[in-house]
């Protein structure tokens, strides 16, 4: 059977992933419940939902990972997630941008911090039209701007409907936005000159960008249907941990927006992260969480 295709553009991290009953405050030590050290980011872990969630799919990842040591704990996690990867600067040297996450036991909320990957910019040059051969869908985090808007250009040449992940504002995204078939904003993206997310949506709109929503964690996602805006309901559970969530409700946006409506597509982007946020960490949901490919349900947990 024909594989179906995602390619992600963005950015790799490596996330050392700690559970504890509260973030250290100053001068506090607090002890691990659970640990883990795996990769991350957002088109990172989009690209391991996508390729977790349909047998017949297959995510390649387009970011920079380099020579350095610690990138061979990344490369050994995606190749065993299924993740196929373009390292866009090979012979780098550098680490990757390490991020520390303390995830609270009771509420499953997340403390983050992180070094920035801004040093890690590739060119536009730094990429081949072949890597859209036999692609399907693109799915652009905004981490790679330069890369990201080349891509763009060559899947709206080919036909190929490019996703974008709006997490925040960041130089030159309306070079990306303009190209994008489906922009899927978090409640912190906000454009120059944009306060509200009616604002948001109309900024986004002025892009004639086809399918827009913004997502508010456990709140409803709001979306455009026409001039029309319109909720889907975010499933309502007790979260173990809820970091990587938008990352699976993108990598999840991709897997359905092929063969479903962009409200149906939203609805069950939003079950596939709010079952992820029942597990710990980013990766133990996929381990139960499989899709039946002969069946149009939602999904179906294997125990």
């Amino acid at each position: 059977m024909t594989k179906t295709r995602g390619l992600f553009v963005g950015v790799t991290t490596l996330d050392c992933i700690y559970q504890a009953e509260h973030p250290p405050a100053a001068n506090e030590k607090v002890v691990a419940l659970k640990s883990l050290m795996v990769a991350g980011g957002p088109a990172t872990n989009a690209a391991v939902a996508f390729a977790q969630l349909g047998r017949n799919n297959q995510a390649v990842l387009s970011a920079v990972l380099g020579e350095h040591p610690l990138t061979g704990l990344l490369r050994e996690d995606l190749q065993g997630q299924g993740v196929v990867l373009s390292d866009l600067e090979p012979n780098r040297l550098g680490p990757p941008p390490v991020s520390s996450i303390v995830v609270s036991a009771q509420s499953g909320e997340r403390a983050v911090i992180s070094r920035s990957a801004e040093d890690m910019k590739a060119l536009a040059t730094q990429v081949s039209e072949d890597l859209l051969e036999a692609v399907d869908i693109v799915l652009i985090d905004g981490h790679q701007m330069a890369v990201s808007a080349q891509v763009a250009q060559w899947a709206k040449t080919k036909r190929i409907p490019v996703v974008v992940d709006a997490g925040s504002w960041k130089p030159k995204f309306e070079t990306v936005l303009a190209l994008a078939d489906a922009v899927v904003a978090s409640a912190n993206f906000y454009p120059p000159g944009c306060e509200t997310s009616q604002q948001v949506l109309a900024y986004l709109q002025s892009h004639k960008i086809k399918n827009i929503a913004i997502t508010q964690g456990a709140d409803p996602i709001i979306y455009l249907e026409g001039n029309e805006t319109k909720e889907v309901e975010v499933p309502q559970v007790r979260a173990v941990d809820t970091l990587g969530a938008g990352d699976i409700f993108h990598g999840a946006f991709c897997h359905f927006f092929l063969t479903h409506t962009f409200e149906e597509t939203l609805m069950k982007a939003s079950r596939t992260a709010s079952f992820a946020c029942q597990h710990w960490g980013t990766r133990d949901w996929t381990k139960i969480y499989r899709m039946t490919d002969d069946d149009d349900s939602d999904e179906e947990i294997a125990n």
